[in-house]
């Protein structure tokens, strides 16, 4: 691992044990702080993936025009603030604007990938892009659990003060990273526009709808857990951290598995985290049922690695840039779905989730590339 790499994933670790400690707790902090119902907090969830939405082609654009690392730096300075505005907001607008902003730093996600693709050396994408979400997952494999033991010691809110002094310490081994040169490609013969790119548009098809179907059981589960299994934060907490495990040792897992069938799996695994969430009724069952989820982020860089084969290296930022997007938009739409069903029966979204998956893994099977090179 070169000098970058290894300054990225002490960045990553520290950002994910700070995340950890408070970001799974928002949907029971919107609720218990400031009084929100289910319906409710999932608009808000689904604000908060607007927020995330609007910069990731933004940021795709500037990093192949001006650079990766600047933007890195901005991520990671916007994301200490918006901590430290929710530490402090006593007010739900206040609350909201810190939290809005946080979902800002989502447009770190395509100059991210770009930067470790363009550093990874003779390393394959999939795995460079897998170890970088496995180092981050770690970080919250310890967050959750150190974050609900804070709720139920200290109160919730103190949760952000510490996340936020984690920032701090991340911050400085951002700023240690190097600068990379831009990639251009010939003036004379330019890579087709994406648009014009069948491969590419159809396995965003196949992303997006993958993508709903994987995510529509996950924005309330914190709220089912602690609102109808009767879980108290430190044991909603060791869940979120067998989740955070699960996404790192996934990730170093699918690193090793050809990007095309590791789609296919991840998926599969998040089937059987909604089977479990919906039969189980012990904390162990819940727990095991997080760290399957890991199969959701581990799914990530596999979609990634196939999308990085099918375009050109100056289209790498932009090419990331809709991935997220996409991801975003889907954050978007489903948490308020997820609120309404909800209501309507807290139980509701787990089956259907799996229907919907199990549709979405034949339409991968067909749809995906066929083949995609390490390269």
């Amino acid at each position: 691992m070169n000098r970058n790499l290894a300054f990225i994933a002490v960045a990553l670790l520290l950002w994910g044990f700070g995340e950890g400690t408070f970001f799974s707790f928002v949907p029971i902090y919107l609720d218990k702080q400031f009084l929100l119902s289910e319906t409710q907090i999932g608009l808000v969830l689904g604000a908060f993936g607007f927020s995330m939405a609007i910069t990731h082609i933004p940021a795709g654009r500037l990093a192949d025009r001006i650079g990766r690392r600047p933007l890195l730096i901005i991520a990671w300075l916007l994301g200490l603030f918006s901590t430290l505005v929710m530490g402090f907001a006593l007010s739900l607008p206040i609350y909201l604007i810190g939290l809005f902003c946080y979902g800002l730093t989502a447009f770190v996600s395509s100059p991210l990938s770009s930067y470790v693709t363009a550093a990874r050396g003779k390393w394959e994408v999939g795995t460079v892009l897998s170890l970088t979400t496995a180092t981050f997952g770690l970080g919250m494999a310890l967050g959750p659990v150190t974050g609900g033991w804070i709720g139920d010691h200290y109160g919730m809110r103190m949760s952000f003060f510490v996340a936020a002094v984690v920032f701090l310490i991340s911050n400085i081994f951002m700023f240690f990273i190097g600068a990379q040169p831009l990639d251009h490609h010939d003036p004379e013969a330019p890579p087709p526009n994406l648009r014009q790119n069948k491969p590419f548009m159809i396995l965003m098809g196949v992303l997006a709808f993958a993508i709903f179907s994987m995510y529509l059981a996950q924005p309330l589960t914190p709220n089912f857990l602690e609102g109808v299994r009767g879980l108290s934060l430190s044991e909603t907490g060791v869940i979120f951290t067998a989740g955070a495990l699960g996404n790192s040792i996934m990730a170093m897992l699918f690193s090793r598995i050809q990007p095309r069938r590791g789609f296919l799996i991840a998926q599969m695994l998040v089937i059987l985290f909604a089977m479990l969430i919906w039969k189980g009724s012990t904390l162990p069952i819940f727990a095991l049922g997080y760290f399957l989820l890991g199969g959701f982020r581990a799914g990530r860089p596999m979609v990634m690695a196939q999308a990085r084969e099918l375009v050109h290296d100056s289209q790498m930022g932009i090419t990331y840039g809709i991935m997220e997007t996409i991801s975003a938009i889907i954050f978007i739409l489903t948490p308020p779905l997820a609120g309404i069903l909800f209501e309507l029966d807290p139980t509701l979204v787990y089956p259907l989730a799996i229907g919907l998956i199990s549709v979405s893994i034949v339409v991968s099977y067909f749809f995906s590339p066929q083949k995609v090179s390490h390269a």
